[in-house]
């Protein structure tokens, strides 16, 4: 081997590990050298030989096999070597002058049977393709059933509970906070709410039997007057305290249900609307949270506080279900709520003033109340700590629920997509609600501790101006 050969072998062995930005220059450098190969060295083949050693270097890794090709040049060898060069855009003209052939021999020798040999190779692939292609519905409906099962799945794993939370199994464990007010038992009779509701002629349960069911109900007169009366005075507490008031819609869409509450309360509480992908709210909290599904706030914006109105529908589908004969646990109430959505390190201060917002309206009314703790197993699934506002009930001599405050942390918002755009990025809001009254479970704490021994009902200072001014409410004769 003359040195020239050994001068173009070991040249393509150093342009073929140049970098990628290098390649330009280098193609430079090898379109030179196979011209002089072509005019001034022997076999006239040596450009199509250096050029392939170029393409190929990678698959070498000493210099030996290179020797060993120029040493023993067969024709099968410049065949295949003629045919890569043809395909790695040498111009057939020097490949024919490489080969001693004609522009058209070459390509009939080297191009044809390499392009059958492609095309059966595409018909294949294209074959492949058309498999892939009719299987990608099925793939799709698929993909679609398991994401559903997922979401499901992930759905039903349960928020981490604060650590301040007390451990038991359900409500018999929940503890009680603080009392306000002092109960008492007056030496006259209490009667039933629905008696004294009667006695006002305030109510009529057996007219809404015939027309809705049990679990309905007609609020009439000064009762039903007395109902607005509280809800009225609760909006303007609450817009005194610098929350937006809203009437919110009273129906929502399953998206938005499956992202306020878990599947478990959502088929004990929800009515479902026949044909349509809409539920009757059970709360306006459902609404009013799912107000900002998939919205980026500003962190500037927070917090968000609005308190809300609505009438609410509920199954009650359990162990409680219907009261028969009053209005403790009905199908149909009207219920003023306070929502929050904050930063997360404020959640538990947002969830301290709320539920004391609820204790100073009832104390206002002259209603003796305590907090009580929820308890591990008295959580829902989404909770990260609630506490249960009770009113005394002098007829029972025992408290019972009127209202419950609750932090969720960032459950909601995590599967309802309510982001806020921070500082470090972006984080999930967090989402507090709060009864702030909610008859006809308020009235009845009312009624009972505002109920005089001549049968009339004394009306508190804070009501009198939606009560028209009057003092008392007075037994019909």
């Amino acid at each position: 081997m003359n040195s020239e050969y050994k001068s173009a072998l070991f040249l393509s062995i150093k342009i073929g590990y140049l970098s990628s930005f290098q390649k330009q220059a280098a193609n430079s450098l090898v379109t030179e050298t196979l011209q002089y190969f072509v005019f001034f060295c022997r076999p006239a083949y040596s450009a199509i030989l250096v050029k392939c050693l170029i393409i190929n270097v990678l698959r070498f890794i000493l210099a030996i096999p290179f020797f060993t090709a120029f040493l023993n040049i067969t024709y099968t060898a410049r065949h295949t070597w003629a045919t890569m060069a043809y395909y790695s855009e040498v111009h057939p003209g020097i490949i024919s002058e490489a080969m001693g052939h004609s522009s058209i021999t070459v390509t009939e020798t080297y191009l044809k049977p390499f392009k059958n040999k492609k095309i059966d190779e595409a018909n294949k692939i294209k074959e492949e393709v058309s498999i892939i292609k009719n299987s990608i519905p099925d793939l799709e409906k698929e993909e679609e059933v398991l994401e559903h099962e997922i979401k499901e799945r992930m759905m039903k794993i349960p928020n981490i509970i604060d650590s301040s939370v007390p451990i038991g199994e359900d409500d018999s464990k929940n503890v009680e906070i603080e009392k306000f007010g002092e109960p008492f038992v007056p030496e006259y009779e209490i009667p039933y709410h629905a008696d004294i509701m009667n006695r006002l002629n305030g109510l009529d349960k057996d007219s809404a039997g015939r027309t809705s069911g049990n679990g309905f109900y007609y609020l009439m007169g000064d009762i039903a007057r007395l109902s607005t009366a509280m809800l009225n005075y609760a909006r303007d507490y609450m817009i005194d305290k610098n929350f937006i008031y809203c009437i919110p819609p009273f129906m929502i869409r399953s998206d938005v249900v499956s992202g306020v509450m878990s599947f478990e309360e959502m088929d004990a509480m929800m009515y479902k609307i026949e044909g349509e992908d809409l539920f009757l709210i059970g709360t306006s909290e459902h609404s009013m949270i799912g107000r900002f599904k998939g919205q980026l706030l500003k962190e500037s914006e927070l917090p968000i506080t609005m308190t809300s109105y609505s009438p609410c529908f509920r199954k009650e589908v359990g162990a409680h279900g219907i009261e028969e004969r009053g209005i403790y646990r009905v199908h149909q109430f009207e219920k003023q709520e306070m929502i929050v959505l904050c930063k997360p390190e404020e959640s538990m201060d947002w969830y301290n003033k709320m539920w004391k917002y609820t204790v100073e309206i009832f104390r206002n009314m002259n209603i003796p109340v305590r907090t009580l703790e929820c308890c591990s197993g008295d959580l829902a699934d989404l909770k990260v700590k609630s506490v249960d506002v009770e009113a005394w009930s002098p007829r029972q001599k025992k408290y019972f629920e009127v209202g419950s405050c609750s932090n969720l942390g960032d459950a909601q918002a995590r599967r309802l997509r309510i982001r806020v755009k921070g500082e470090n990025g972006n984080y999930f809001a967090h989402t507090l609600n709060n009864t702030v009254v909610a008859p006809p479970r308020m009235l009845i704490a009312f009624l009972e501790n505002n109920l005089r021994e001549d049968g009339s009902v004394a009306i508190p200072e804070v009501l009198r101006p939606y009560m028209g001014g009057k003092e008392s409410l007075q037994p019909k004769k």
